[in-house]
Order: C-alpha cells, then sequence, then structure tokens
C-alpha cells in the first residue's frame, strides 16, 4: 500500500507541475539555442589559406554545428538561419573558395544550389558549407522534427535576411531583398513548415490595436498553446526591417516578428546582443522577449569567459544564443553554456524564484 500511495502521490505531483508549466506564457521561460545553427566547418585546406591572410577573422569562423535535429534533440529551443534570396538559382551553386583550394570534399552533389529560392550559407565563396543549403529543406527537417515530438516547447527561429555586398574583391555579390523577395518569404516559411506549426504576429496582437500593446498587456500564448510551434523573428534593422512592416502596420499579415524598439507598434521581440546591457531585465518585465548572446567570435569560448553567459541569465532574456552548448572540438577548450542541471529550457529566473523545469 505504501509504495501505491508514493506512486499515486509521485503521479499527482507530477500532473501538477505539468499543468502550472502548461499556463506559464512564453515570455517568462529562458532557452538557449545555438547562434549560425546552419554552419558547417570551413574545409581544412581552405580554412589553412585564410588564416594565412587574416587569422584573427579566421578564428572568429572555427566553429560549427550538427544537423538541426540533432540540436533540437539535445533540447534547444533557438535556432538560427541566415538567408540568401536566390530568385533565378545558381548564384551560389560554385563558391569560389572551392577554386582557391585544392583537396576539398565535393560540395552540393545533388544540384539543389541551381534551382531557384532562398540559399542558406554564412558568407558567400569562404563559408558556404550548410546543414542544409536551402531554406525549403531546412523547414522540412524542422516540419518533420516537430511531428515526430508533437508535444515539444515552443522554438524560436532567428532569420537574418543577408544581401550585405562582400567589399573583398573576387566574392559573389548578393541578390539584394525588396518587398517582394520578403513576401516570397513568408509564403515559403508558410508552405514548407505549414501554417499550423506557426506562432504569428496575429495570433498575439488579438483584439489589441497594436503588436505592442498586445505585448504590454500580456498577450503571449501559453505553454500549452505554443507546443509543437515556431516563432520566426526577422534580424533586421533599418531599411530592411521598414520593407518587412511596409503595408503591415503591427506586422498584421506577417510571419515574422520585426527586430523593433520600444515605442513602435511592431515592438514585440528584439535583440540585444550585449549581455551586460543593464536595459535588459527593463525590458523582460514589461513584457518583451529579449534575444541576447553568451558568446561571441569564439572569445569567450578561447578564454573561459562565462561572465556574458551568467549576465545573460540573470538579466532574464528569453533567448541565450551560443556556438557552444558542447565543448568545441577546433580548440581546446571546457567552455560550455546550459543552466544549471545540464538543461537548455527553464523557468525565467526574472519571474519565479523556482528556475527548475521540466524538460
Amino acid at each position: 500500500m505504501k509504495s501505491i500511495f508514493c506512486s499515486g502521490l509521485l503521479l499527482t505531483v507530477f500532473l501538477f507541475f505539468k499543468s502550472g508549466d502548461d499556463d506559464l506564457p512564453i515570455n517568462k521561460i529562458q532557452v538557449i539555442g545555438s547562434h549560425n545553427s546552419f554552419k558547417q566547418a570551413i574545409e581544412p585546406a581552405l580554412f589553412k589559406i585564410f588564416q594565412q591572410k587574416d587569422s584573427v577573422s579566421a578564428s572568429k569562423l572555427d566553429y560549427e554545428h550538427p544537423a538541426y535535429p540533432a540540436q533540437l534533440d539535445l533540447g534547444l529551443r533557438n535556432l538560427e538561419i541566415d538567408v540568401y534570396a536566390d530568385a533565378k538559382g545558381g548564384r551560389y551553386s560554385h563558391p569560389k573558395g572551392l577554386d582557391w583550394a585544392k583537396s576539398q570534399k565535393a560540395y552540393d552533389v545533388e544540384g539543389k544550389m541551381n534551382a531557384p529560392g532562398f540559399k542558406i550559407l554564412h558568407i558567400p565563396d569562404l563559408d558556404f558549407r550548410s546543414n542544409a543549403a536551402t531554406l525549403t529543406a531546412v523547414l522540412l527537417q524542422l516540419r518533420a522534427w516537430s511531428e515526430q515530438h508533437p508535444d515539444h516547447h515552443p522554438v524560436f527561429i532567428t532569420l537574418e535576411a543577408k544581401d550585405d555586398s562582400v567589399k573583398a574583391a573576387g566574392f559573389t555579390q548578393p541578390e539584394k531583398f525588396v518587398q517582394a523577395t520578403f513576401d516570397e518569404l513568408d509564403k515559403t516559411i508558410i508552405s514548407g513548415l505549414g501554417r499550423k506549426h506557426l506562432i504569428v504576429p496575429d495570433e498575439v496582437r488579438g483584439k489589441y490595436q497594436t503588436l505592442e500593446q498586445a505585448v504590454l498587456k500580456g498577450s503571449w500564448p501559453t505553454l500549452k498553446s505554443a507546443r509543437g510551434k515556431f516563432i520566426f523573428v526577422l534580424d533586421a534593422q533599418g531599411a530592411k526591417r521598414s520593407l518587412y512592416i511596409k503595408d503591415h502596420p503591427s506586422l498584421k499579415g506577417r510571419v515574422l516578428f520585426a527586430n523593433a524598439d520600444p515605442g513602435n507598434p511592431e515592438a514585440a521581440i528584439m535583440f540585444r546582443n550585449d549581455a551586460k546591457d543593464p536595459g535588459i531585465p527593463l525590458l523582460v518585465k514589461q513584457g518583451y522577449i529579449i534575444r541576447t548572446r553568451a558568446d561571441i567570435d569564439t572569445k569567450q569560448a578561447r578564454t573561459n569567459d562565462r561572465s556574458y553567459f551568467e549576465a545573460a541569465c540573470k538579466s532574464g532574456a528569453q533567448i541565450i544564443t551560443t556556438d557552444y552548448y558542447q565543448k568545441s572540438t577546433h580548440f581546446k577548450s571546457d567552455y560550455t553554456v546550459s543552466f544549471e542541471g545540464g538543461g537548455y529550457f527553464r523557468r525565467n529566473p526574472l519571474f519565479s524564484s523556482t528556475s527548475s523545469f521540466r524538460p
């Protein structure tokens, strides 16, 4: 009888905490995710040439990540994607870096880079190898993983629309993003991932006049309603951000949230890359979701500097990105990033004295 009672009690406690978790709004959690999640290592022969020309810049790119499903299986709940437009196809099909160094492994053997559509890479011609070369391929991987794990906590996806010119001679120049490009980007995400797997600005705004009003009134969905879904955030400022918002006040009809500052109708999820920024806790308490970074350009990993990660945790920033949720395999370092107990997901300490959370 005693064992039955204990088992029953444990089950009751488990169900109680599960219910409590599900009622928590998604701005009161804290997750760890990967930076440049798509990135494979630069091939050794090409990296050596790059290192000889610019050792400082080379050191900043000396990292890699496993496939997206493997990262999600570990428990990461933020991923990052760099997107390049390629309306006609073929712009990035033969990176010039392949000609700069011999003895590199084959690239794009299936010819997917020749087809029209958005491509995924870090730097044209140099850091061009990705875990999935096209946005469509990425979305299909995420959709398949999500449908295999339908009860998963929400996954944030930060998406950088890249079109800055590469100033060095000999590099492929990116296609510029225009409003029609962003329209196509929205369509591609919906088509590839499926509308039911998305949380979009219209849902958060609800009955409020602006998205920011909704956020400041606590209109974020609960974990229960957010399970099995993804939240996309556009990593852009200036002209590109304005293009995405144009004709879509408060992001009406848009798929991605925008990195808009407080006081703007579109303000909801924003980037504060300096984890030691003293303004982050106030923004979090007001209701915004903040993304920050635990490490940048491999620097903290090389010096085993955990101060930025510790500051990020204390700040309450809901999304903390890192290249080192596992130890580096490129240089010797004990630096890794995770919450207490080795997890990547917890209650936000700014809203609760108890930070432990069911994974």
